[in-house]
């Protein structure tokens, strides 16, 4: 079983009568792309200031790396790198005059880690260049360096995605990848370009005014949304071996009220109608069902008017 490194227990937030965060209970393991999900005012940032050590709870508590300690946790803020709604940067000053103000903040020796993570990020170490200057990609990844300059095990990350054009998604993508798969770095990720989250993801946190709804893992959620055949018949009995005998599909399962979700064939609705109506099985309905990512969070917090 996966170690969790990150784990919120009973966390509520307020702001005088204000509540921001209600009970929520994370549990984020090593080794996840851990996509947080939530609309406008869900708590998805304070959630992750918390967690940052950034802003205290009102009640509960967080785990970081197996403790809830304060003192200890104080001492783990080396292993967490982050960047949070718009991360500071000097506008006057080369990219590798910022890694050098947040290294020696930091307390990072040398200048080594300042070209190890402008490599990494694809900026180039012997730039001139001020960050004034940059394009809003490589701002978001001069932020990405800032946060990884201390080599982090877990890294957070507020909407990082945002106003990117496609080509910096596709960086930015490929660096958080990279950085999961090569370097073991546990990441937490809020974004509203849910399709991307859904490219990222390993797992995700569905949040709904303070609430956390649901965690779900990518794996789970491709079984829930996977495309089928959705078959309403007038007898599931019969329609299944009908299925198995006369047409050879196997890959289906029966639910309750005579409802059958066939995996296969889904260009082959036309012969399965026939074929069920000939063996004198009617067919209520028979459609291509399957969600994305965004139909099933709506779905999950309850439809479109509370998105």
């Amino acid at each position: 079983m996966s170690e969790i490194i990150c784990q919120t227990v009973h966390l509520s937030k307020k702001y005088k009568d204000n509540i921001v965060l209600n009970n929520v209970n994370i549990n984020i393991k090593r080794g996840d792309i851990y996509g947080l999900i939530g609309e406008n005012g869900a708590g998805k940032t304070t959630l992750i200031k918390i967690i940052a050590q950034l802003t205290n709870q009102t009640e509960g508590n967080v785990k970081l790396f197996g403790t809830a300690d304060k003192n200890k946790l104080c001492k783990l803020q080396k292993k967490i790198g982050y960047t949070i709604e718009n991360p500071a940067l000097y506008m006057d000053m080369t990219a590798r005059q910022n890694l050098e103000v947040i290294r020696m903040q930091k307390g990072v020796p040398g200048t080594y880690d300042i070209n190890r993570v402008l490599k990494f990020v694809n900026l180039d170490i012997n730039d001139k260049k001020k960050v004034k200057n940059f394009s809003l990609g490589m701002k978001q990844r001069l932020a990405l360096a800032m946060a990884l300059l201390d080599e982090p095990e877990l890294l957070i990350l507020d909407e990082p995605l945002n106003g990117l054009d496609p080509t910096g998604i596709l960086e930015l993508r490929q660096l958080l990848i990279r950085l999961n798969l090569e370097k073991g770095i546990t990441i937490v990720l809020s974004s509203h370009i849910l399709s991307e989250l859904y490219k990222l993801s390993t797992c995700y946190g569905i949040m709904h005014k303070g609430k956390l709804i649901e965690e779900i893992s990518s794996k789970e959620l491709d079984e829930r949304c996977k495309k089928h055949i959705y078959l309403n018949v007038s007898d599931s009995k019969i329609a299944s071996t009908i299925l198995e005998t006369k047409l050879g599909i196997n890959d289906f399962i029966v639910c309750n009220n005579n409802i059958i979700k066939i995996y296969s064939n889904l260009d082959k609705c036309s012969k399965i109608t026939s074929t069920l109506i000939l063996n004198k099985v009617s067919v209520e309905e028979i459609s291509i069902k399957g969600d994305s990512l965004e139909s099933y969070f709506t779905k999950t917090i309850g439809g479109v008017a509370n998105v």
